[in-house]
């Protein structure tokens, strides 16, 4: 769709199309929605929040009613509750987004229990812990579903779980970790995630093709890097600095390969350039002690419209 939209556009920088029918052109191409698309936008859209919302009630009236409800009461709402959900999956088509807001429902559900366990009987467990039981308590779900926004939950639990852990013990036993290494952790585990992620979309995984979940993981494994690049820079050490931008710089070659040569996704570049902008930034500031702003705004300035240029030519080629 987007590719005809700029072509489209070509066309009217070529003088090939007259601007005053350029709404024509996107309506009989298709590239605006229609009241049925609009229907069908509303429809998921109101279906995935509502799912949503009956979780959170469900959670609020239990704050609400803690002291009114008996124990029975409470896990037998909830366990209901979860049992009605995983019938109406089984009832609806796997692939159907009515299925899958069940299963989110569900999903969503578990950890309430679990922390209406925790509430009730005061296990002392730490927070981590509730974390952790509701990812590996719902991984047959995530796995069986075939749906990517609960693949990407079921992520967003790890990686809360592991700073969870960190905060409470500070590492491993509490001395394997050091105060940045919690960021290598969620870097490892959300690279080696997008690894699979694309690996597995590149050789047939259709429900899996989906760039904006791809995305996303490429933004949390990007972002995380270039944090660790630039603690390193402003905080050198000879050991942790020089393994943090060595990384750094292998993790940009490598995307840029990959999504510049193998699977072209601009998005991703555009984040590359972004975070080679900001690195660059740091180094000039940390290194510049006669204040020279105005010569580093100026370098900002340029690396954005050279990598402005870069990421229009790079676009440009896909419609060729």
């Amino acid at each position: 769709m987007s590719d005809t939209r700029t072509e489209i556009l070509e066309w009217i920088e070529q003088g090939r199309l007259q601007a005053e029918a350029l709404p024509i052109a996107l309506r009989l191409t298709g590239l605006h929605p229609d009241r049925k698309d609009w229907r069908e936008f509303f429809n998921h859209l109101t279906l995935w929040l509502g799912a949503i919302c009956c979780a959170v009630a469900v959670i609020f009236f239990f704050a609400y009613n803690w002291q009114a409800m008996g124990l029975f009461a409470k896990f037998g709402l909830v366990e209901v509750l979860i049992i009605a959900s995983l019938v109406l999956y089984w009832r609806f088509d796997i692939n159907h987004i009515a299925g899958q807001a069940t299963l989110l429902f569900a999903t969503l559900l578990v950890g309430a229990l679990l922390a209406l366990v925790g509430q009730t009987y005061q296990t002392g467990a730490d927070t981590y812990e509730l974390f952790t039981v509701w990812a590996i308590a719902v991984f047959a779900w995530v796995a069986v579903c075939c749906f990517a926004p609960l693949w990407l939950f079921w992520l967003g639990l790890i990686n809360m779980a592991a700073v969870l852990y960190y905060q409470t013990f500070g590492g491993l036993f509490g001395w394997l970790f050091d105060s940045d290494q919690i960021m290598w952790a969620l870097f490892i585990l959300n690279t080696l995630a997008l690894c699979v992620w694309e690996t597995a979309a590149y050789y047939g995984v259709s429900w899996l093709r989906e760039r904006w979940s791809v995305r996303i993981l490429a933004v949390a494994s990007g972002s995380l890097i270039s944090i660790l690049a630039t603690w390193a820079i402003l905080d050198f050490d000879d050991h942790s600095g020089i393994t943090a931008l060595l990384v750094y710089l292998v993790w940009m070659v490598v995307a840029y390969i990959v999504y510049r040569h193998v699977t072209k996704d601009v998005f991703v570049l555009a984040e590359g350039v972004l975070s080679a902008i900001i690195v660059i930034t740091v180094y000039l500031s940390k290194h510049d002690e006669s204040g020279a702003f105005l010569f580093i705004g100026l370098i900002i300035i340029g690396l954005s419209a050279v990598g402005g240029f870069w990421l229009k030519s790079v676009g440009n080629e896909e419609q060729t």
